[in-house]
C-alpha cells in the first residue's frame, strides 16, 4: 500500500449579507465569509490538502474564482469532485485532521455535524475526520474577528 500526506490552508474574511458555511453545514452567525463560492474555508483547506497529497496542485487551479460555473457553488460539490479525481487516479482518502481558527462564533457544538457531513462526501467514517476549533487569543485578523482560517492535513492511500 502506498500512502501520501498533504497539507492545506485557507482563509476568508467576514462579509455582511452572507450565510456562514463551515465543514459543509450552515453555522448561525451575524455574517458569513466572502468568496467566489460559498467560502467554506474548512472544505477549501481540506481540498488543498487532498490535492497536495496527490500532487495535483491546488483548489484555485482546479476551480478558479474567475470561472462563472463556480460562483456561489456549494463547496461540498468541489470536495466531491476532488475525491472523484483522486479515485480516478487510484487513491482513496484515509483520514483528515483539520483545525479551524475563529475567534467567533464558537464552533465546538457544530463539530459532530461537520464530521458527519464531511465523512459522507469523503466516503470515510466520521471517526476519520478530526476537526479542532481554536481561537487566536484576540491576536491578528482572526482575533479581531475579521475572518476565519483553516488548516488541514490529509492522508491518502493507494
Amino acid at each position: 500500500m502506498r500512502i501520501k500526506v498533504g497539507m492545506g490552508y485557507d482563509v476568508h474574511q467576514f462579509a455582511q449579507g452572507r450565510q456562514l458555511w463551515l465543514g459543509g453545514i450552515p453555522i448561525p452567525h451575524f455574517c458569513g465569509l466572502l468568496g467566489h463560492s460559498d467560502a467554506d474555508v474548512l472544505i477549501h483547506a481540506i481540498c488543498d490538502a487532498l490535492l497536495g497529497a496527490a500532487g495535483l496542485r491546488d483548489i484555485g487551479y482546479h476551480f478558479p474564482d474567475t470561472a462563472d460555473e463556480f460562483a456561489g457553488i456549494d463547496s461540498k460539490i468541489l470536495l466531491a469532485r476532488v475525491v472523484a479525481s483522486l479515485e480516478d487516479r487510484g487513491w482513496r482518502v484515509g483520514n483528515i485532521d483539520a483545525t479551524v481558527c475563529a475567534q467567533a462564533p464558537k464552533l465546538n457544538p457544530h463539530i459532530p455535524d461537520m464530521q458527519k457531513t464531511l465523512a459522507e462526501v469523503l466516503q470515510i467514517a466520521p471517526a476519520d475526520v478530526n476537526i479542532k476549533a481554536t481561537t487566536t487569543e484576540h491576536l491578528g485578523f482572526v482575533g479581531r474577528k475579521e475572518g476565519i482560517a483553516a488548516y488541514a492535513v490529509a492522508l491518502i492511500e493507494q
